[in-house]
């Protein structure tokens, strides 16, 4: 498995506007193959970036979601003002190496 995060550094005034943004897209991972889960963390200072995570079955799954028509599609839209970030988004790709999971009592 890997995961994949796109470290985004949002002026403090779009807080807000950018989490909106993402609760209202049409997502289309559910419809990609090897898709196992998506997350936007929130900074808790908030000098450092939202963290928007994705985790794939392998790197294929990935590069399959980034060259897809779904992807184009969802990331052509402008959906904030080139002011609301404080620097480029890096993105960074690891795998994953151990997980430990919660399960239920």
């Amino acid at each position: 498995m890997i995961a994949v995060s796109n470290r985004i550094l949002v002026h403090p005034e779009f807080h807000e506007l950018f989490e909106q943004r993402f609760a209202e897209r049409e997502s289309h991972l559910d419809d990609m193959d090897g898709f196992i889960s998506f997350q936007i963390l929130r900074p808790v200072k908030e000098d450092d970036p939202y963290v928007v995570m994705t985790v794939w079955e392998n790197m294929e799954a990935f590069n399959n979601w980034t060259n897809s028509d779904q992807f184009r599609q969802q990331h052509s839209k402008q959906q904030l003002p080139p002011e609301a970030f404080l620097a480029k988004p890096k993105l960074e790709i690891a795998e994953i190496i151990q997980q430990q999971v919660k399960v239920a009592d």
